[in-house]
């Protein structure tokens, strides 16, 4: 009894340490109608989208319009007007129109942090909070420490003036550059540092537009001794194999070594 005891301490303390608030969906898994989210919110895609839209939908055959899905849901994000993110009355439009039940299209928008079911701010900052990000440089709790402080959120959260979002989620797939952020879905900042991560918010703030990429000064993904291999320029392409003439030699050789048996 007392080592069931025990180990119910220890796996309680383990549960515990082990609670993230990453996000590994966008934001709730499920729906939960508000006045500006609801069966009947009203959206129509503009003229621009729907041309995007059918240029999209040429990809695949009509019996597999499903899988323009994810492109569509992006479009709905993205257009003007829409603030980066999707309500439900964009997937029951796009459900509609790839002929699919709307749990399809739900099911979609529920499992990549790229699509924003709720509101979120013009700057919506994701930062990466995976294995390299953790222990590369001054580590993603070093960055987020930043955020937190300067903007006065957290995971989830929006500011007041409805100009920063923070969430943090799972790897962005820029590892040998990190620590990093994602921001709208579009820009990576990497190789941050404290002071780099307060120089960008201080950027946005004042309304300019920060470089993009390495923050530092390393080109791409250069370690700090520079290019250390790679140095003569483009490497060469090796010849195509001649099948015809290894069949060739294989077969010559093969009636040699029978001649010799003989």
């Amino acid at each position: 009894m007392q080592t069931l005891r025990r180990f119910s301490r220890v796996l309680k303390r383990s549960t515990a340490t082990l609670t993230s608030t990453r996000s590994f969906s966008a934001g709730l898994v499920q729906h939960r109608h508000t006045e500006y989210n609801n069966l009947d919110t009203k959206f129509e895609f503009n003229e621009e989208s729907k041309k995007e839209i059918e240029r999209v939908l040429k990809k695949f055959p009509p019996q597999y319009k499903a899988s323009a899905t994810i492109p569509l849901l992006y479009i709905a994000q993205e257009q003007e007007g829409s603030n980066n993110w999707v309500t439900l009355a964009a997937m029951n439009k796009i459900a509609e129109l790839l002929e699919v039940p709307p749990m399809n299209v739900y099911e979609v928008a529920t499992f990549y942090t790229m699509f924003n079911r709720e509101p979120v701010g013009k700057y919506h900052i994701q930062l990466c909070g995976t294995t390299p990000c953790m222990v590369a440089g001054c580590g993603k709790d070093a960055i987020k420490q930043v955020i937190i402080d300067e903007l006065g959120i957290k995971d989830g959260e929006t500011t007041k003036d409805g100009m920063f979002t923070l969430d943090e989620v799972e790897c962005l797939g820029a590892c040998v550059n990190a620590p990093m952020i994602q921001v709208n879905n579009k820009e990576f900042y990497e190789h941050l540092t404290e002071d780099s991560m307060r120089a960008l918010l201080e950027t946005w703030k004042s309304g300019g537009t920060p470089k993009e990429g390495n923050q530092n000064h390393v080109k791409t993904c250069e370690g700090p001794m520079g290019q250390t291999s790679l140095k003569g320029g483009e490497p060469g392409f090796p010849e195509f194999l001649d099948l015809d003439k290894i069949i060739a030699e294989k077969k010559e050789a093969d009636a040699k070594k029978t001649a010799e048996q003989a």
